[in-house]
């Protein structure tokens, strides 16, 4: 490793480190409420992901390739 690698590396190692916290249990049922999460809508944005990859599939899509018929 060079020396500034090392030096960028031990500066960034304290604050990776102070992000993380511990939950106390009467603390994790406010964190389970849907509003807190990061996506409160999963199936809907599952769900509008595959209709847009059907649609622009010749495009390139979101995912994957395929022929815009939803054949894969």
């Amino acid at each position: 490793m060079t020396p500034s690698l090392r030096t960028i590396i031990a500066a960034l190692a304290p604050l990776l480190a102070s992000a993380c916290a511990s939950v106390e249990p009467w603390q994790r049922g406010t964190l389970a409420k849907p509003h807190m999460a990061l996506d409160p809508h999963p199936q809907r944005t599952a769900l509008l992901a595959h209709v847009r990859a059907a649609r622009e599939a010749a495009s390139g899509g979101v995912t994957k390739d395929g022929g815009g018929c939803g054949c894969d």
